[in-house]
């Protein structure tokens, strides 16, 4: 019995325990509650136009194409504020800089500079970081670094002309007369070995007689018993018959002289070769001598072609280099040949140089006197790295090229370049083969990398706590200026473009702008930090525009 009521006794003072305890946990759970139910409903600081961050309003609105502004809660906003602001620089000049918030002389709000971005030691400076929809949105493209073989370009014009060892001049050996023309046209082909005409010679008919005279006298004498009548009358016949080669008999008249005995009134005169009859100079029955040119053709299964070439093209030119073709009489083809010659004078004129060069000319298409674009490749590169030619940029007396390192960053890189062809450049000098660079809106991120650079180098001295000089850049702080702590990145910027500086370069607190000495009179530029390609010091993020106000709402 009194057991059971101990135990009793220990229930009730463990139900009354319990009780208390959950009575004191309701009002702590109370509050949590309620903070989550606010939190979960916190009330938007401002609204942004979702096409143009620059544009803010204090009330839910929307933009002309009828889109809702984006809200912009409290704790983003705070937590913007904290970044600290080092310096402000002007929108137009960024060598213009102030220790506070100020206005330009068109009234546009300064733009801040950051001084806590995290800095990169193994990212080179003048680097510039763009996110992937800005990429998207300036169209940036890239290319790849490559080996090929590369000429320099040189381009001329040109002149066909027939090729000098294949034009004949036909002229008879003995005088006489035309019996029979057969070939009587200009610019048709002939074969070798067609019958160009028949001419009659007395010449011809004697030593036609001579040759027969002497085959019946070695025919008579061969069974002499003398040696000596023997050897003479054959060598006889050799006489008569290498006079009559001589005067351009063909062989097989000699051998249907030999075979028939009869003395033939006409001399044919054959073709030498394949080729164009380009002139006829004598027609039927007329008289011609030795001096009277029959026939001028011309072989044209190769051409040569005249070009002329500037004395400073002269040094990239030699015998051997290859060369490309095209006419207009043949359009979309090209015809390769080579250089063969180059003429030892220069056209007092025209001061070029005439070069010879020859190709092959399947089909007879090419004519001579057609003209002709040549294009010479001269000192080849073969396993050249090359890139597009629209990758570099050039400023002053330097060539520069994006790298597009990945991650949506950019690197500039100064390069040497060698030749350029066929929309190429060869690069001698920093790029290697395999990395990509940027081949369009390369112009937009130089601009940028260059901003980054001159900015960088101004928070860099700031950071030092270096006294400006003569040409100290600060701009003015009006008065009425809100302080800096009021001042929130994201609050009317557009989208960001980071760079990453110098590893040795350190950055600079709020706290150190202001403690600067007097603002400086508006205007007042540095012309060292204006210098864009000096190296630049601290990390900056850089937004794309100031405190701006829209026209559908106003600025909180």
């Amino acid at each position: 019995m009194n057991k059971l009521a101990v135990v009793l006794l220990l229930g009730l003072l463990t139900g009354a325990a319990g009780g208390y305890f959950y009575a004191q946990q309701q009002p702590a759970m109370a509050p949590m509650e309620s903070a989550g139910t606010s939190a979960e409903k916190k009330k938007p600081l401002f609204y942004r136009n979702p096409m143009n961050p620059a544009i803010t309003s204090l009330a839910p609105a929307k933009d002309q194409m009828g889109m809702d502004y984006v809200p912009v809660y409290a704790e983003e906003a705070t937590a913007k504020k904290e970044r600290k602001i080092a310096f402000y620089r002007n929108p137009m000049n960024p060598a213009i800089t102030s220790p506070g918030p100020a206005k330009d002389e068109m009234g546009m709000d300064y733009i801040p500079v950051y001084a806590d971005a995290d800095a990169d030691s193994t990212t080179k400076s003048g680097t510039v970081s763009i996110d992937p929809v800005t990429i998207q949105n300036i169209g940036v493209r890239t290319a790849i670094a490559s080996r090929q073989s590369l000429a320099k370009e040189i381009r001329a014009v040109g002149r066909v002309a027939y090729d000098e060892k294949g034009l004949t001049r036909l002229h008879p050996k003995t005088e006489g007369w035309i019996e029979k023309l057969y070939v009587d046209e200009t610019g048709i082909t002939v074969e070798k070995d067609t019958i160009l005409l028949n001419l009659y010679s007395p010449q011809l008919v004697s030593s036609q007689q001579e040759y027969l005279l002497a085959l019946n006298s070695r025919k008579i004498l061969a069974d002499s018993p003398f040696d000596d009548i023997r050897e003479g009358a054959e060598a006889l016949v050799q006489s008569a018959h290498e006079r009559l080669k001589l005067l351009d008999v063909p062989t097989h008249q000699i051998d249907e002289l030999e075979q028939s005995g009869t003395i033939k009134k006409n001399l044919h005169i054959h073709s030498p070769f394949r080729g164009i009859i380009v002139d006829i100079g004598s027609r039927e029955g007329q008289f011609v001598t030795p001096q009277t040119e029959l026939y001028l053709m011309a072989d044209l299964s190769r051409v040569w072609v005249y070009a002329d070439i500037y004395e400073q093209d002269l040094p990239w030119v030699a015998v051997g280099d290859v060369a490309t073709m095209e006419v207009t009489g043949i359009p979309g083809e090209q015809f390769e040949g080579k250089i063969t010659y180059i003429y030892p004078y220069l056209e007092s004129k025209s001061r070029t140089i005439k070069v010879r060069l020859e190709f092959a000319n399947p089909g007879l298409r090419l004519k001579p006197d057609m003209y002709a674009n040549v294009t010479i490749a001269a000192d080849r590169r073969d396993a050249a790295i090359v890139v597009p030619s629209e990758a570099i940029v050039r400023s002053g007396s330097r060539e520069q090229i994006f790298i597009d390192i990945g991650d949506g960053k950019f690197e500039p890189r100064e390069v040497t370049i060698g030749i350029a062809a066929d929309g190429l450049t060869q690069i001698l000098n920093g790029v290697d083969e395999g990395e990509r660079v940027v081949t369009s809106s390369q112009f937009l991120i130089d601009s940028e990398s260059k901003l980054r650079e001159a900015t960088a180098k101004m928070l860099g001295v700031i950071s030092h706590g270096d006294e400006p000089d003569s040409g100290s850049t600060t701009g003015p702080s009006p008065a009425g200026a809100m302080p800096a702590s009021d001042v929130h990145a994201g609050h009317g910027s557009g989208k960001s473009m980071s760079t990453a500086s110098d590893p040795e370069g350190s950055s600079m607190s709020h706290d150190d702008a202001s403690a600067m000495k007097a603002p400086v009179k508006p205007g007042h530029q540095d012309h060292d930090s204006s210098e864009t390609g000096a190296a630049a010091a601290g990390s900056v993020d850089m937004t794309g525009a100031g405190h701006s106000h829209g026209p559908e709402g106003a600025s909180p």
